[in-house]
């Protein structure tokens, strides 16, 4: 397999983004992790796992690389239909479930 970068600097990208990452975790996580944290860093902290999934799913949903980047009916009826079943019933898992069954069904209806 031909690579379109040396593989030198392949292992270097690769080792230098390893050792950033794991201090990111080690500054918050090892100096801090022992002591109490101020509320506002407590409060804040909450809203970081409702941040990540919006922040995976909106470019699959908008761009989808299926359709070719061009937003779709199915996936954005998917998507209103696990936000509201998410924000009625405060339930993640019901609201993941009736979003990937809406979008089997949308594809399936749209062919």
């Amino acid at each position: 397999m031909n690579l379109p970068i040396d593989k030198t600097a392949l292992w270097t990208v690769i080792i230098f983004l390893g050792l950033g990452s794991f201090g990111l975790r080690f500054v918050f996580l090892g100096l801090i992790g022992n002591r109490t944290m101020p509320e506002w860093v407590l409060r804040h902290l909450r809203y970081t796992a409702v941040a990540v999934l919006p922040a995976l799913v909106a470019p699959l949903t908008l761009w989808p690389s299926a359709t070719d980047g061009q937003p779709d009916p199915a996936r954005l009826t998917a998507a209103a239909v696990t936000l509201a079943i998410g924000y009625f019933t405060r339930n993640v898992l019901a609201a993941i479930g009736a979003g990937a069954i809406t979008l089997y069904v949308m594809l399936w209806l749209l062919g």
